[in-house]
């Protein structure tokens, strides 16, 4: 039997699609149904790969995991990963299929139609339920004739949708009633209900609005949702790290994470900057990293172009300062690849230059190659006393996503050991380490509580603190997303979209 479909559609990019779908996955889920979360076409930098090694969107890894399964490739079939502001990555079905212009895709699209509905159809045969989220809204009426992420989707799995407007941001009521507007009369059928998100306010004062909204579109409004603060749950986009973050005058340390233009998997530091002991800011100037106690450089989806914009904006002289005074500096992935001493794209990869120097702060070199490795791994700790990332020979898991490889130059101090990569046994050394400047190619390091308890530990120590890091559950938060859903929306209605005969 086929299962049952939802879609949740937005009017704008970051209006809280991702998450009302992760919320809705878990309202289901607890109700005992097999629910499965589908983005047909994601444009994200955040990515995962899944045990299978495969790449798609973080939204979705977060989305499965709140049903109580395992990512897939069919959850997002397509992923696009900006390599500059003209020029996109495709990747289908979890591998790399090309890189073309934005011009170039837009006339490729349509081929890209049928990978979409087999991925959708083995879904439907799998569960009872499939969750489907659009990207950014309907009602782009320039990409409408070669749409592939909203009503194709909806058509294809013959959705209700839910159309979802962001308060927080002001204008939801036109926001709302403009994408209406703008959809066709066959589109417009297909949404059955508006969900209003992020509220801070007053529920009395929204009420007018509410009944004039209902009356002018004949639509029901399902309920209101509040600001969810304090989630330890990915963001997709990096548009979120615009908005506040956490600040505490109370925090004994400070963390910072420089915001490259083309920051990729940001969510690697949100289990630090749920902390009660850490305040986390992600900064784009250098005066902004003051007296931090941390500094991270992070991945990036082009690294020599980030490379080159941290120079211009003065970064490099300040990071080398900070080495001298022994300063604590950690790059991940592409951040990690700046630390070496040069970056190599012979075959222009990622790149018009085939060699650029790197900031030479740690002693390996990078090389990009054709094929990208996408790899979930097991690794070790090795204990390092310089910069510990865990006690000795402890285990945990992380991911791997990059197109450069880096390679030790002579005798280097490495962080970890690779114990497996995509359920391979391996045996080889991960990451160097050399006085208090450190680089590794693992995502996900912050989510193993060892690796969290020895870096806070370290940090407190060099500042006389004694600290220890606190219980971190995604699990809790999917729960507290499904009670948000129960007693802010309109279930009865909800469950009557789903469960039809």
């Amino acid at each position: 039997m086929s299962a049952q479909t939802l879609m949740v559609q937005g009017t704008a990019s970051s209006v809280g699609k991702s998450l009302l779908v992760a919320a809705l996955c878990r309202y289901f889920h607890q109700k005992g149904l097999r629910v499965a979360p589908f983005k047909s076409q994601n444009m994200a930098l955040n990515s995962f790969v899944t045990a299978d090694g495969l790449e798609i969107g973080r939204a979705q890894a977060v989305q499965a995991e709140a049903c109580g399964i395992l990512p897939t490739a069919d959850m997002n079939p397509i992923l696009l990963k900006c390599e500059s502001d003209h020029r996109v990555q495709v990747v289908a079905l979890g591998k790399v299929l090309t890189s073309m212009s934005g011009t170039d895709y837009y006339d490729y699209s349509p081929q890209l139609k049928p990978v979409i509905t087999q991925a959708l159809n083995r879904l439907k045969e799998k569960y009872d339920l499939v969750i489907l989220e659009g990207a950014g809204s309907p009602a782009e009426v320039n990409l409408q004739s070669r749409d592939l992420a909203n009503m194709f989707a909806a058509k294809e799995a013959d959705a209700p949708v839910l159309l979802v407007g962001d308060i927080d941001r002001g204008g939801v009521f036109a926001s709302l009633i403009g994408t209406l507007d703008l959809l066709s009369v066959e589109d417009r059928a297909r949404v059955k209900g508006l969900i209003i998100n992020k509220f801070r306010g007053n529920l009395e004062i929204l009420k007018p609005g509410i009944t004039f909204m209902e009356q002018r579109t004949g639509l029901p409004v399902l309920g209101v949702l509040p600001y969810l603060s304090g989630l330890s749950i990915a963001e997709e986009d990096s548009t979120a790290l615009d908005g506040p973050r956490k600040k505490s005058d109370n925090a004994p340390l400070r963390i910072v994470v420089v915001k490259f233009p083309h920051i990729s998997n940001f969510d690697d530091f949100q289990p630090l900057e749920r902390e009660k002991t850490v305040e986390l800011e992600f900064i784009e100037k250098p005066e902004e990293i003051k007296d931090a106690d941390l500094l991270i450089l992070p991945g990036t989806k082009t690294t020599m172009n980030d490379l080159q914009w941290l120079r211009v904006q003065g970064f490099e002289s300040v990071l080398q300062n900070r080495v001298q005074k022994g300063l604590p500096l950690l790059g991940v992935c592409g951040g990690y690849q700046m630390l070496g001493q040069v970056i190599e794209d012979p075959d222009r990869v990622e790149s018009p230059e085939t060699s650029v120097p790197g900031l030479g702060l740690l002693p390996v070199k990078t090389r990009f190659e054709k094929e990208k490795v996408t790899a979930q791994v097991e690794a070790s700790a090795l204990g390092e006393t310089s910069f510990p990332l865990g006690a000795r020979n402890s285990e945990f898991r992380g991911y791997e996503i990059h197109m450069g490889r880096v390679y030790p130059l002579g005798l280097v101090h490495p962080l970890f050991q690779m114990r497996s990569r995509n359920g391979q046994l391996v045996s080889e050394a991960e990451g160097v380490v050399e006085g208090s400047t450190a680089g590794t190619l693992i995502h996900g390091l912050f989510e193993n509580e060892g690796i969290r308890q020895s870096l806070i530990s370290h940090l407190g120590r060099l500042k006389g603190f004694s600290l220890s890091v606190g219980a971190y559950s995604k699990d809790a938060d999917y729960d507290r997303l499904a009670e948000m859903v129960r007693k802010h929306l309109d279930t009865h209605f909800l469950d009557s979209l789903v469960y039809q005969s």
